[in-house]
């Protein structure tokens, strides 16, 4: 196979191919390809898409790169015509400013079972992206393993999260953070990753979400993404799927305690009451599992805090960053426009956007009570009015005050429960106009002086219809949202939105939007792994997110694939010992 890198079609003719579903965009493909290899298109056997993405620095001229490999007639004698120095002498190809070379494609194989007899099934703890895949890759295999999930199934838990927005009664068991799929179900589905892929395991992470219903074309969009509404699809696909292989999955039973005897796990305790035996347990818990990190923290599970980063969601009119990213309010066939901005504050914390949400809403993310969350999330179509991110800064363990492993989890608390009391429970808003007038006089909302709405043009009371929309999942109200952060964060805050909208205009204006509590951008802390992949305390598998080694949902899911790999190098699959 050759791969050709950087193959640049204008955007209009990709428009016109796709409408013809992928064949047509392969047909144009296979046309630009033949021009930069210089062969007849007939001699282009195969060809596959590797990578899509948007260049739009000449806006609104915007073109699409694509990275492709392609399998034509003769190819070791035209692979020597190609990259000969007589033929590079002539300057550019037919095809532009292409790179060719031979293809080095990654495969991804799981590796050989061993020769270890599992006296028990090995139980998974979670059913996020981690517990999932691991649970996937180690059924599809014959492991007939046990995934427990203290949530509901994917659609009893929509039902619970939509009463809960609705009516604000939040139920602990089954949420935005705890049910089948995890925390990053109700989100944007983001499937990007800054994971390098050596191994192949993003590739075979991608593949099982399109042979469980996802759009084919994650597999090569530079920015994949699969939405809320068909990730749940997914999820539960996903779920038949493992029982269909001989894998169980179990829903309402939390893990409430872990039998450890001479170093080694022995079994957990479901629910208080039922005992399972088990000498490989995977903890795949997700980043809000609080009890169950007190638990493993009594039960000597070595742990550290670790630095992550809290902030507050900010939303604007979809078209405004259409135009700053595309040159254009409506963006047609490009879909919504993302953005990504970084800055530095002066006191030399990292302000970035995290978990962007094009054509999304912000929701209420709550799992504890009196505790009050926000995470963003889109749909597939991603035809919301609004664009929202998290604004957040970085913390490090020197901000909770203490150097104990559960400290990160307790500095969350604090900054949830000044969410929730600000609103009474409800997503606390407030202008960034007044926020930073707040912070910058350094006052709360109710003691700055009338001047600020003419200074800021954001009105200090409940407007509603003022200004940008809301565009919301959860019960919300006006309130000084300036009082949640420490005053370290909210000042770096502050500098960061005037540095983005130097980045992209308009980011900074008044009437933005600003809700909060992000807290839960990642796992708090991280449970101690060797190169085995297993705690001090042999058996035992930290995993995913929860346990401090991934941040998203493809390399919780990539982190889910590496234990179960591990895990059947080791063992025989349970229809090999039978």
């Amino acid at each position: 196979m050759l791969r050709i890198n950087q193959l640049k079609l204008r955007s209009e003719l990709v428009h016109s191919a796709k409408t013809q579903g992928e064949e047509g965009l392969k047909k144009l493909l296979a046309s630009k390809a033949s021009a930069a290899l210089r062969v007849p298109q007939a001699d282009i056997l195969e060809l596959e898409i590797c990578r899509e993405s948007i260049d739009a620095r000449k806006k609104p001229d915007i073109f699409y790169i694509y990275t492709i490999e392609v399998r034509i007639r003769q190819e070791s004698k035209q692979l020597k015509k190609i990259l000969s120095p007589a033929r590079k002498k002539g300057g550019k190809s037919a095809g532009g400013n292409v790179q060719i070379s031979e293809a080095e494609t990654v495969k991804f194989r799981f590796p050989k079972p061993g020769e270890k007899t599992l006296e028990a099934p090995v139980v998974i703890v979670g059913t996020g992206p981690a517990g999932l895949f691991c649970g996937y890759f180690l059924a599809m295999h014959g492991y007939q393993p046990v995934l427990l999930e203290r949530g509901r199934c994917v659609e009893e838990r929509q039902k619970d999260v939509e009463r809960f927005w609705e009516t604000g009664v939040l139920d602990t068991v089954s949420n935005v953070q705890f049910g089948e799929g995890g925390a990053g179900t109700f989100s944007d589905g983001k499937l990007n990753t800054l994971v390098k892929d050596k191994d192949g395991r993003n590739k075979a992470v991608l593949q099982v979400f399109v042979d469980c219903g996802a759009n084919p074309e994650i597999l090569y969009e530079a920015k994949p993404h699969i939405g809320t509404d068909v990730l749940c699809k997914v999820v539960k696909r996903m779920r038949e799927q493992i029982l269909e292989w001989g894998g169980q999955v179990r829903f309402e039973s939390q893990m409430t305690d872990v039998d450890v005897q001479d170093g080694k796990v022995k079994g957990i305790w479901i629910n208080e009451e039922e005992y399972m035996a088990c000498d490989m347990l995977v903890l795949a818990t997700g980043h809000s599992a609080r009890d169950t990190f007190a638990m493993l923290y009594e039960k000597e599970i070595p742990m550290e805090a670790k630095s992550f980063a809290v902030g507050l969601r900010v939303e604007h009119p979809q078209e405004m960053i259409n135009e700053s990213q595309y040159g254009m309010a409506d963006a047609g066939d490009f879909g919504a426009a993302p953005y990504k901005v970084v800055a530095q504050a002066d006191n030399g914390r990292g302000v970035y956007s995290f978990c962007m949400c094009p054509g999304g809403y912000v929701v209420n993310a709550s799992s504890e009570e009196k505790r009050l969350a926000v995470n963003g999330m889109s749909y597939s179509g991603r035809n919301g009015q609004n664009a929202n991110s998290a604004v957040i800064v970085a913390v490090t363990p020197k901000d909770f005050g203490s150097e104990h492993p559960l400290a990160g989890v307790e500095f969350q608390r604090k900054l949830e429960e000044r969410a929730y009391d600000l609103a009474e429970g409800k997503i606390p808003m407030q202008k960034y106009g007044v926020f930073k007038a707040c912070v910058e006089q350094r006052k709360k909302q109710d003691e700055l002086e009338q001047a600020v709405e003419v200074d800021t043009g954001c009105f200090l009371g409940d407007n509603a219809s003022y200004g940008i929309i809301p565009a919301n999942k959860g019960l919300c109200a006006w309130a000084d949202v300036s009082q949640i952060l420490p005053e370290e964060c909210n000042q770096a805050f502050v500098q960061g939105m005037e540095a983005f909208g130097r980045q992209i205009a308009g980011f900074n204006r008044s009437d933005a939007i600003l809700s909060g509590v992000e807290s839960r951008t990642s796992s708090p802390l991280r449970i101690h792994r060797d190169e085995t992949l297993q705690s001090a305390v042999r058996g035992i598998y930290p995993c995913g997110e929860g346990a401090g080694y991934a941040g998203g949902i493809t390399s919780a899911a990539m982190d889910g694939l590496r234990v179960a790999e591990k895990i059947a190098a080791e063992t025989a699959p349970i229809q090999e010992q039978a």
